[in-house]
């Protein structure tokens, strides 16, 4: 996503206007539709960009991260929706449910990273239990 675009959908986000932001940020209505346009895109200041991101209460480091992109796309917000749902659905299982489901989670990530092959992130997400844990509610 580029910077033209990132600043509008900010812009979008907190439901201001141009004129909105202008004032609250000092950052003139002309010299921001320019940015937005992507007309002026190359001689925005960081000063400016800070003014912005500060009205629209993010950081230099929040616009420029991947995360921000996410925040507009709709398939990340499904991804995430459904995501969280499973895991309050699994918070709300008996402790051993759980227990054995997250063991089984766990499996399943095993053989999907061994079919997969190598990846970036090579750090199990979840751990396995000791042998000696397993199954300690069936005792």
């Amino acid at each position: 996503m580029d910077l033209v675009l990132k600043l509008r959908e900010l812009r979008d986000l907190r439901g201001l206007s141009q004129k909105d932001v202008a004032r609250l940020s000092g950052v003139g209505e002309k010299t921001l539709s320019s940015f937005e346009t992507g007309e002026r895109i190359g001689s925005l200041k960081l000063s400016q960009l800070s003014k912005l991101l500060r009205i629209y209460g993010f950081t230099e480091e929040q616009f420029f991260s991947r995360a921000i992109e996410e925040l507009f796309d709709p398939d990340a917000i499904s991804r995430r929706t459904r995501e969280e749902q499973l895991i309050a659905d699994l918070a709300e299982l008996p402790a051993s449910a759980r227990s054995a489901l997250l063991e089984r989670f766990v499996l399943m990530l095993e053989s999907a990273r061994a079919v997969a092959g190598p990846t970036r992130r090579s750090a199990p997400i979840l751990s396995r239990p000791a042998a000696g844990a397993r199954h300690a509610s069936a005792a």
